[in-house]
């Protein structure tokens, strides 16, 4: 259905008949670290996410999964090889 509340006439997915389903009625704006993302657009209340209602809660134990401005660097060994996040989480854990 069509947005009646921060983005009107664009179609979200929280929007019934007895209004945003969302928490707290209504989609939050952006925050400062979504800045230069690809998924925000701005409307007449402000600017969005077109993703992800709270975008805040996405930042809070790091970056945002959904952020197309955030690069994420690769780990490298010493001889210069990528390594295999899973198996450097194993052996992280082995150490403790």
């Amino acid at each position: 259905m069509e947005c009646q509340t921060n983005k009107p006439g664009v179609n979200c997915s929280f929007m019934t008949k007895n209004g945003c389903s969302f928490e707290g009625g209504a989609c939050v704006p952006i925050v400062e670290q979504c800045e230069g993302c690809g998924k925000v657009t701005e409307y007449e209340k402000g600017k969005f996410c077109t993703v992800y209602p709270y975008p805040a809660l996405k930042w809070k134990k790091g970056h945002c999964n959904f952020a197309t401005h955030v690069k994420i660097e690769i780990e490298k060994d010493e001889a210069g090889k990528k390594i295999n996040p899973l198996k450097a989480a194993k052996r992280a854990s082995r150490k403790r």
